[in-house]
């Protein structure tokens, strides 16, 4: 059996940050990804959206790790030439009734101590964005989009400067609490036994799943798991926004939005499929139900515009019909194990806060 410092599970972009954070700190650290290369899942699959932090409720890790995490990013990703856009995001409401809500959001961001907040009349946002149909809008300026994949390289490159090392194709099958440590069984071609006195669970869709497989981990400590899908279809055309178009949030979720990539392609989505099984097929026939919610901000969208673009799974602690769940981040203080952290449902704002989620798991291990 191998000892080492620190083992990482999972290289998606938040495993990615904590085994670049522990590596600075000096700490030996193996981070071990099932999958054939680092960020194939989650971390690839999304909308790519630098989020500000407005929407999630006062306290939760989420609203404070989003709006460090936002700050924190756009500054890694100056630094270290990752490309990023700061275009900002309008939030619109399509009718009078709506416009309660604009308010309700920037004062939420503002608790939040999100920045860059501002309320527009819809004269006001079409002077930004002329093809936009609305009664109001609310500018989030912090807002933007970020190569994910640059992002990636660039935390991996980070931490292997550092001294740490990525194992590819290296599932971790089962393990067990000890008294010197956490000692796992990788498999893969290369199988190996390792002890690790730091072990991040950074896994995603299958962080459950590795934290049930340890011997001494309280089963009660593990949540329930439910997989989201939301597909994303894209607009092949060029279209008249420069800026990332949201509707007033409504009870599910944030709506049909238009997201933009640094090409300046667009893509509409996602949408919310509750699934029992991971899987990247894009039905072309769920389309149809975007068109009419698209034109309540862009009449001038087109029938049969939208193609199928891609799909991600969110990894939700929370089912259909249940509020949302905040992220949730476990350390030794909260399930007994020493060393070992977990973190479960880290869906949107995941991305943005990836730095901030690696510093506070960190905190966790006194580190």
């Amino acid at each position: 059996m191998d000892d080492i410092a620190a083992l990482v599970i999972g290289a998606g972009v938040v495993g990615l940050a904590c085994a670049r954070a522990l590596a600075l700190r000096g700490v030996e650290t193996v981070i071990v990804e099932a999958r054939a290369a680092f960020g194939t899942q989650t971390s690839a699959r999304n909308s790519e959206v630098i989020h500000a932090g407005l929407y999630y409720p006062r306290g939760s890790l989420k609203a404070s790790l989003c709006v460090a995490g936002n700050s924190a990013l756009y500054d890694y990703c100056a630094a270290h030439g990752v490309a990023h856009r700061r275009c900002g995001k309008l939030i619109v409401a399509t009718a009078a009734t709506q416009e309660a809500k604009l308010h309700e959001l920037r004062a939420q961001g503002q608790v939040n101590g999100v920045a860059g907040l501002e309320l527009l009349s819809a004269a006001q946002a079409r002077v930004l964005e002329p093809a936009l149909q609305c009664s109001a809008a609310l500018l989030s300026s912090t807002t933007g989009i970020v190569d994910s994949h640059g992002l990636m390289l660039a935390l991996l490159g980070d931490a292997e400067r550092h001294g740490a090392t990525l194992a590819v194709n290296s599932p971790v099958l089962r393990g067990t609490v000890g008294g010197q440590g956490i000692e796992l069984e990788v498999g893969g071609s290369d199988s190996a036994r390792l002890r690790a006195g730091i072990v991040i669970n950074a896994a995603g869709l299958d962080a459950q799943r590795v934290a049930a497989a340890i011997d001494g981990f309280p089963p009660e400590q593990v949540p329930p798991s439910y997989l989201a899908k939301g597909n994303y279809y894209a607009h092949p055309a060029r279209v008249p926004f420069t800026r990332l178009i949201y509707p007033v949030p409504e009870p599910g979720g944030l709506g049909v939005h238009l997201t933009l990539d640094l090409a300046g392609q667009a893509r509409f989505g996602p949408d919310v499929e509750w699934v029992a099984a991971v899987d990247y097929a894009v039905d072309p026939g769920r389309a149809q139900r975007f068109y009419g919610e698209v034109r309540r901000y862009w009449p001038q969208l087109r029938d049969g515009a939208l193609v199928p673009a891609f799909c991600g799974i969110r990894p939700k602690i929370s089912g259909p019909g249940e509020a949302a769940a905040d992220f949730k981040i476990q350390g030794p203080a909260d399930h007994g194990v020493p060393g070992l952290v977990n973190l479960f449902g880290i869906e949107s704002p995941g991305l943005t806060s990836c730095l901030a989620i690696a510093e506070h798991a960190l905190r966790l291990l006194n580190r």
